[in-house]
């Protein structure tokens, strides 16, 4: 019986296995959940045992140490920014598609990467990894992490692996875009938010796109695209990867760079988009498109966290605009994610609004009677 296409290994593996579905290949997943539509997508669907949301470095490698599984060619998401020394370690047996280890270590480096942006004339928010004394105007973050909860206001010290950020006006923009170590070309912008929880003000809540073109916006847009495209040609990115801005009338400065496939692919995987994963393999290889076909609309995913600790039993259904279900039965502890609602409407404003009455419908189906 032939084995798996690829291995896919992320903290959530689900958009990647579906992206491959769509691109006809049969994936093995590897990811902190193991969701029941993650393992309806994947040939094989493995769960990691984390109890930080951590990405789990001994497990991994033991699970990858299958006999069935091992040369598999491996494609990584969220979950190794901090871990430039397991990716090099996954490098060793199996081809490993995307940035290098070494690339990824560059950009999640704080204080080298602002000297890079420097060098490049890319605007973005001062950094220091010793405690700055203006607390009030900075941002505490870990190096290397992922979603948001990590992300608080500067008070009185600075925890170790943690850097500050100068607080910076605007709203939250991230760019999709593929790269073949020289070039970028632009998938598309969204634009994301926070779902506050507390000790976690700035925990991600989801994002909506793509953003459509306008007079104000379009300017802007061409700068952060050429910002891109001038950081893959100075560090060598490929495949896939997003940049996050803040833009606002004041301007627009550039937070980070994601060195893998991300948060929004759920926004623009979809017709007549070609598959990401395939354009994210082609890009690897060197293989950029001249351009990509617009999308009609707008969607939006977010999160639904629980509120409380519930138990969901066999009888739940999940609607068909959601993602990301849990094994049944299961226990979801508070302040963990429940599920991702999906939305699509004419526009962002629309599908963002879309998605929360249907964040606010799930939750008051599952957690409202739990609470009662």
């Amino acid at each position: 019986m032939p084995g798996p296409d690829l291995m896919v290994v992320a903290l959530s593996a689900r958009a990647l296995s579906a992206s491959a579905r769509r691109g006809g290949k049969q994936v093995a997943a590897m990811d902190l959940f193991a969701d029941a539509d993650t393992a309806a997508m994947a040939e094989r669907c493995i769960a990691l045992p984390s109890r930080r949301l951590r990405m789990p470095g001994p497990a991994l490698l033991r699970a990858l140490a299958a006999p069935d599984l091992r040369g598999v060619p491996l494609v990584y998401g969220a979950g190794f920014e901090d871990r430039p020394d397991l990716l090099a370690a996954l490098a060793r047996g199996r081809p490993l598609i995307g940035n290098r280890a070494e690339t990824v270590a560059r950009l999640k480096d704080p204080l080298g990467f602002a000297a890079l942006l420097a060098r490049l004339g890319v605007p973005h928010p001062e950094v220091a990894v010793s405690f700055p004394r203006a607390s009030g105007e900075w941002l505490l973050k870990r190096a290397g992490a992922s979603g948001g909860a990590h992300i608080r206001p500067a008070r009185r010290r600075m925890p170790a692996g943690y850097y500050a950020q100068r607080r910076m006006p605007g709203r939250p923009v991230s760019l999709l875009f593929l790269a073949d170590g020289r070039r970028a070309v632009p998938v598309g912008f969204s634009r994301q938010w926070s779902d506050p929880a507390p000790g976690q003000p700035y925990r991600y809540g989801g994002a909506v796109g793509p953003l459509l073109p306008s007079p104000a916006f379009g300017g802007i847009a061409e700068a952060m695209v050429d910002a891109a495209a001038r950081i893959a040609g100075a560090v060598g990115l490929v495949g896939l990867n997003s940049a996050d801005f803040l833009a606002g009338p004041a301007g627009w400065w550039l937070l980070e760079i994601n060195p893998r496939p991300g948060a929004t692919l759920d926004l623009f995987d979809r017709p007549p988009m070609p598959s990401l994963l395939d354009l994210h393999l082609a890009a690897c290889a060197g293989e950029l498109p001249a351009r990509l076909p617009p999308l009609a609309g707008c969607q939006a995913a977010a999160l639904v966290y629980s509120p409380v600790a519930v138990a969901l039993g066999h009888e739940v259904r999940w609607p068909d605009w959601t993602a990301d279900h849990p094994q049944l039965p299961a226990q979801i502890p508070a302040g963990a994610p429940l599920c991702t609602v999906l939305a699509d409407a004419a526009d962002a404003v629309a599908a963002r609004r879309l998605a929360g009455r249907r964040r606010r419908e799930l939750l008051a189906e599952h957690v409202v009677e739990e609470m009662a």
